[in-house]
């Protein structure tokens, strides 16, 4: 077994016939023991023992009778004994002073059945059983129908010999953990495992249990789950063991052997496990995981997935083959650790063809393989108690899966200054544009490179790779003018360092641009500057009382702003140059394309821009709340946007934005939208579908809308605030796996339904320069349902309006069974299409051992 496995599931044995009784074996050298408030005389019979007792023996019964000449005690009825830290509770116990046999028997009904075992508390575990047979003096002893609680199960054998402190044998012992039976809500347990003999070898730091033939039962009806035999062993500690796989039979990959592993801890702090699974016509998985935690400080988790995938029978159509990888590591460290210092990571790797390939079905349940993209990342940060900087050292790699691309930042280092204010006033208090000014700068160093998965880590990586350095500098200020109006001023400058340049030729012989990058240093700095005002506007509007409407607010906020760039493309600054393209005509470049931190942009910009923000809501009256009133917000954002340019040659105006935010049903239904109007004529040529934007202003056009929508529901949303107290509605309940059921007079169930259902719809056309331009429009449904208190249905969709096609789609069924517990997950068509069946243990030392899982694997793409 892994981990823990079972504890010692016969330690009843230890406390219950040992310390239970060794009192007893102490009580009778003592010349007279304290019984309740009376004496009992032991000093004929026990003259010759010179061993003391430990502590004061109590003994209590509502009848008690001591029988001298056979040198017999009787207790009846209640019968209790109180030792040090341990309690006998029986209804009936009997003491034989001269052969040292002990009998303790639980309640009897008339018919001779017990009705309420014995039990005994030592250390605050309880232990029960029927009747036991302990003597003191050889130590041995017999329990009829002892049972113990250990760890998530309970152990109840039919007879439990003692041989030795150390030796124990039971005969017919049954485990379960079942928690009805545990807690004694039902007489029999809906499964157990059974064993007709069992031998328990005790030692000091752990125990092991060796087992005959054992069997599991469900609803006491044996099944074909058989082993020969069992070696079970119990410790405190973690102990490595073997991880129990799942077997079964697919079509396309052949009867396969599923996370088979081991299972071994290392450390304190450290836990390995090693998965494998097998398939004969071919295919292979292993997947190691490491997990370690170290508390108070950090934890984390490191695990790869490597295997070969072999589809169909060599030779035929359906035949292929692929391999596949994927490195994961995660680590995260405390907060209270240590505040000046953290370090993260998450790094996930995957072969571009990694989830069309694996036959892991989780990764198609857990919707990974709709990724399109795979982003790692590694920090460090480093702050200061009496310097005002932060240090980030990171690495990061993203790979998209549809084109290939793979971007590197290895390694990046970011120098943060904290913001700081070039005077400070003596009041304390910032008054001015002079005291308000603020300055905010940094360092950041990048190493960055665009590749493909082929050529990571290789020469020709190494040679892309661009290196550079950023000083950025922005300097602000405000102040309140006119009192209702606010002031800013700001200045924005940035210094590039970079290690190459681009030069750019034209090659007539293959008729392409070539692309070469020049290394040496080299340098570019840009800066602007801008100034804005903004204020805020109120206004409302009441109207009379007992109407629906009581008032309508409207809040703006409009501000206005100015923007100065240079034409940072001029030759005067020397970072844009010329080469003659394939027609001969000269085009403009910039020999900082493609570096790290980009190129300083062109053209002279000279630019008033202008920004509106609505916000409008609504006071309606309400019985339900206590003021009479509430709010609706119609608008919680409604901005428009737009910008002129005086130094551009022409189109002098931008494109216009608008956007919305409002949130309906108690912020339950959520709408955003967003609008681009192009404000110049755009016409299209007879045979051409792209448009040509003519200096026509006036003449608005869609060139982008979007709208999304969201609505969470659920059953609180109909039901109200409040929630229905059955119990006190409904006077019978129901009992044994119906407790969450109660009945009306009329014998009809009710019970608490919950369910969500989370509705996403997106709609959105753009259409750019193109005559008819491209929608998307998709509805996606995702939820779940209690059927009944032990039945939950899951399941999301996605429906394309376009395309007139079901997306991605699942279901999922899952059935609480007492100790079981039953999940089937579903994907019923598309490329994706599967389904994986699991019934098991819920306990956890048992969910690995004892399970079935049945799975199908999706026919998928066989590129690698």
């Amino acid at each position: 077994m892994a981990k823990n496995g079972f504890k010692n599931t016969l330690q009843i044995l230890i406390i219950l016939i040992f310390n239970s009784f060794f009192a007893q074996q102490k009580l009778a050298t003592k010349k007279t023991a304290n019984v309740g408030t009376d004496e009992v005389s032991t000093k004929d019979s026990l003259k010759s023992q010179k061993e003391e007792l430990e502590g004061t023996v109590k003994c209590k019964a509502l009848n008690m009778s001591n029988d001298i000449p056979k040198k017999m005690t009787f207790l009846q009825k209640n019968a209790e004994i109180q030792y040090m830290d341990m309690t006998i509770e029986a209804d009936y116990i009997s003491i034989n002073w001269e052969t040292g046999d002990i009998y303790a028997r639980g309640e009897i009904d008339k018919n001779g059945k017990i009705i309420k075992p014995a039990a005994s508390v030592q250390a605050g575990q309880k232990y029960e059983y029927n009747e036991v047979k302990f003597n003191f003096k050889t130590r041995k002893a017999i329990a009829y129908n002892a049972r113990t609680e250990e760890q998530e199960g309970v152990i109840v054998a039919q007879k439990t010999k003692k041989v030795n402190d150390s030796v124990f044998y039971m005969r017919n012992g049954l485990y379960t953990t079942d928690d009805y039976f545990i807690k004694k809500k039902d007489t029999v347990s809906d499964y157990y495992l059974l064993a007709q003999n069992i031998k328990l070898v005790k030692g000091r730091k752990s125990s092991k249990v060796i087992t005959g033939p054992i069997q599991m039962y469900v609803e006491r009806v044996p099944t074909p789950l058989v082993l020969p035999f069992a070696i079970l062993p119990f410790s405190s500690k973690r102990s490595a063991g073997l991880l129990i796989p799942s077997f079964g039979e697919r079509i396309d990959v052949g009867f396969f052997l599923n996370n088979l592993g081991y299972y071994q801890p290392i450390g304190d702090h450290f836990d390995l496990k090693v998965y494998t699974d097998f398939y004969t016509k071919g295919s292979w998985n292993i997947r190691p995981e490491l997990s370690y935690r170290n508390r108070y400080k950090y934890s984390g988790s490191f695990s790869a997935d490597i295997g070969n995938t072999v589809r169909g029978i060599k030779g035929l159509s359906d035949y292929s083959k692929s391999r596949t990888y994927r490195i994961a590591w995660t680590h995260t460290q405390d907060s209270k650790a240590n505040p000046f210092f953290n370090f993260s990571a998450s790094v996930d790797i995957v072969s571009s063809k990694f989830y069309n390939n694996t036959i892991n079905n989780n990764y198609i349940f857990n919707q990974n393989v709709l990724n399109t993209q795979q982003n790692s990342s590694i920090s460090v940060t480093k702050r200061f108690l009496n310097l005002p900087i932060t240090v980030t050292g990171s690495a990061s790699y993203s790979q998209n899966f549809a084109t290939g691309e793979t971007n590197i930042r290895l390694p990046q280092l970011n120098v943060a200054v904290n913001q700081f204010y070039l005077f400070n006033p003596k009041s304390g208090v910032r008054e001015g544009l002079l005291q308000n000014i603020n300055v905010n700068t940094s360092l950041n160093f990048n190493n960055y490179v665009n590749t493909n998965q082929n050529e990571v880590f290789t020469k020709r990586m190494w040679d892309k790779m661009q290196t550079g350095v950023q000083i950025p500098l922005s300097i602000s200020t405000n102040t309140t003018v006119f009192k209702y109006f606010t002031f800013s001023l700001g200045v924005n400058m940035q210094n590039v360092l970079t290690t190459k340049t681009l030069q750019k030729s034209y090659n007539p012989i293959l008729n392409v641009v070539e692309n070469t990058y020049n290394k040496g240093l080299a340098g570019y700095s840009t800066f602007s500057t801008s100034a804005s005002l903004q204020t805020v506007l109120y206004g409302q509007k009441n109207f009379r009382k007992g109407a629906s409407i009581q008032a309508v607010r409207h809040m703006i906020t409009p501000s206005v702003g100015f923007s100065y760039t240079p034409d940072f493309g001029n030759a005067g600054w020397g970072y844009y140059k010329n080469f003659y393209d394939a027609s001969g005509a000269q085009s403009l470049y910039s020999i900082f394309d493609g570096t790290v931190f980009g190129s300083p942009s062109r053209g002279l910009s000279e630019s008033i821009s202008f920004n509106i923000n609505n916000n409008l809501e609504m006071k309606v009256r309400s019985r339900k709340d206590s003021l009479g009133v509430k709010k609706i917000k119609i608008f919680e954002n409604l901005n428009i946007s737009g910008s002129y340019n005086f130094a551009a040659p022409k189109f002098k105006w931008s494109v216009f934005s608008i956007s919305t935010q409002s949130s309906f049903f108690k912020n339950k239904l959520n709408i955003n939208t967003s609008l681009s109007l192009d404000p110049y004529k755009i016409v299209y040529h007879p045979g051409s579908d792209v448009g040509e934007r003519l200096e026509q202003f006036g003449h608005f056009s869609i060139q982008n809308f979007n709208v999304q929508m969201s609505f969470p529901l659920n059953n609180e949303l109909f039901t109200g605030d409040e929630k229905k107290d059955y119990a006190k509605l409904y006077k019978k309940k129901g009992a044994v796996m119906g407790e969450a059921y109660y009945f009306d007079d009329d014998g009809y169930a009710h019970f608490s339904q919950p369910w969500s259902l989370n509705v996403n719809s997106t709609y959105s056309y753009t259409r750019s320069l193109s005559r008819f331009g491209s929608k998307v429009a998709t509805v996606g449904i995702d939820g779940s349902i209690a059927l009944t208190p032990y039945w939950n249905i899951t399941g999301s969709t996605n429906y394309d309006f376009i395309h007139k096609e079901l997306a991605y789609t699942r279901l999922g069924f899952s059935r609480n069974q007492r100790s079981f517990t039953i999940n089937f997950n579903w994907v019923p068509f598309g490329r994706y299409k599967v389904y994986d069946f699991y019934i098991g243990i819920k306990a956890n030392i048992l969910k690995d051992a004892v399970k079935y899982q049945d799975r199908s694997f999706p026919q998928t793409s066989n590129d690698f």
